[in-house]
């Protein structure tokens, strides 16, 4: 899944000889040889206004063939276009049941967003500013990350139910604008992040924290951008690449090193187990409905079927109304409930979404104020397509809370 972009390289001045000697170069940059051609990686921070100059400095001093940046399709159109959500289409995203990766992304671009704020720099500043030096020199851009989609559901299924919910109530959570007690972020304090030594302990204790996440956003994209970036490099003499400092060692690692990208690019299906789980569960309860049915026992059947209807209808309806649902919304998250306990096909969280979608009906206004929004839960909770979310993501969780009460009330009466 490689991408580039067209910055008219007809206009490339003949790159020198690669035993010219090159001016000094930042601290940042780590050169590698690979088959006869140099690479400078360029270790960045997202929200560094030195990573700008630093990214100018080599672009200026190396004069490369290529310039590859750690960026995809979708975040390289996020960050050149003024208005990267105008064309948001939120029903599309409901449907699909991409809601908690949009609420994902927002929220870490949320995070980033606050502290570029803080330090003066618009996050992702030294990426684009990558792309706008190659662009001024006539020099072609390659973007060599992988689908920042496919990072988020490899992420995603990577992770087990309660890793799930925690990073859920993180999302929701997490908007704290007045937490007197964290540590505030200083220039000093990211440019210390790039260090080798604290990038190192750094990402021994995430991995140690969090391996299942680590594993498909930092160790598996260093794999994928390493291969792109040999990949690019073949048959020129020198290729700037720019990414995360966090990256430059695993890249480093894994140079000329053999890459399969087309398995880092497939979405795990769900385990056989989960799958046998999700069948069984309601094979089982209907089952056990049948077998009242024929034993004619009516009073325990229905004192059965109310015990599972009931908590499942309960739960999804009071979490649609916690996240701010209308009327409908609650009423739809009633309704399909339960039915959705006993067909996995049909997902609460979509209809739920679907509904709340139609009455909400999200404009490009919206749409064109989630970059200010999302920085503050009170704008996390006014914009209607944050909100959509919310509640469509709010009536899945009811739904299976009230589903595990139901089948324990279910199970004590038969």
């Amino acid at each position: 899944m490689s991408a580039s972009v067209d910055t008219n390289p007809t206009e490339a001045s003949s790159p020198p000889s690669s035993a010219s000697p090159l001016p000094p170069l930042p601290d940042s940059v780590t050169e590698i040889v690979h088959e006869g051609t140099s690479y400078y990686i360029v270790g960045t921070a997202h929200v560094s206004a030195r990573s700008v100059e630093d990214v100018k400095a080599v672009i200026d001093r190396v004069k490369p063939d290529v310039v590859c940046v750690e960026l995809d399709k979708v975040r390289f159109e996020a960050l050149t276009k003024d208005s990267a959500f105008r064309d948001l289409d939120v029903l599309k995203v409901v449907r699909e049941g991409r809601t908690l990766y949009l609420l994902a992304h927002l929220a870490l671009a949320a995070y980033q967003k606050r502290i570029g704020a803080s330090l003066g720099v618009k996050p992702g500043a030294e990426l684009l500013a990558a792309v706008e030096a190659a662009k001024e020199r006539g020099i072609p851009v390659e973007l060599i990350d992988r689908d920042i989609n496919i990072t988020l559901k490899r992420t995603w299924k990577n992770l087990g139910l309660w890793k799930r919910t925690m990073l859920f109530s993180s999302l929701i959570f997490g908007f704290d604008d007045d937490d007197e007690e964290a540590e505030p972020i200083t220039e000093a304090s990211v440019e210390g992040l790039k260090k080798p030594e604290e990038l190192s302990e750094l990402m021994t204790e995430l991995g140690r924290a969090v391996p299942q996440i680590k594993t498909p956003l930092i160790d598996e994209r260093d794999q994928y951008m390493s291969s792109r970036a040999v990949e690019v490099g073949k048959g020129r003499q020198r290729v700037v690449a720019v990414v995360g400092a966090a990256h430059v060692p695993g890249m480093k690692e894994n140079f000329g090193k053999p890459v399969d990208r087309a398995a880092l690019e497939k979405i795990p299906p769900p385990s056989i187990v989960w799958k046998v789980i999700k069948w069984l569960i309601p094979a089982l309860f209907l089952a056990g409905l049948f077998l009242l049915w024929q034993r004619s026992d009516y009073t325990n059947l229905l004192e059965v079927m109310l015990a599972w209807i009931i908590p499942t209808s309960v739960g999804a309806a009071t979490f649609t109304l916690l996240a701010g649902g209308s009327p409908f919304s609650i009423a739809t998250a009633l309704v399909v409930a339960p039915l959705a306990s006993i067909h996995p096909l049909v997902r609460t969280g979509v209809m739920v979404g679907i509904v709340e979608t139609w009455r909400r009906k999200p404009g490009v206004q919206d749409c064109e104020r989630l970059p200010e929004d999302i920085q503050s839960f009170r704008g996390f909770w006014r914009n209607q397509v944050t909100r959509i979310l919310l509640v469509a993501i709010a009536a899945g969780i009811g739904k299976w809370i009230g589903f595990w009460v139901g089948v324990s009330m279910v199970a004590s009466r038969l």
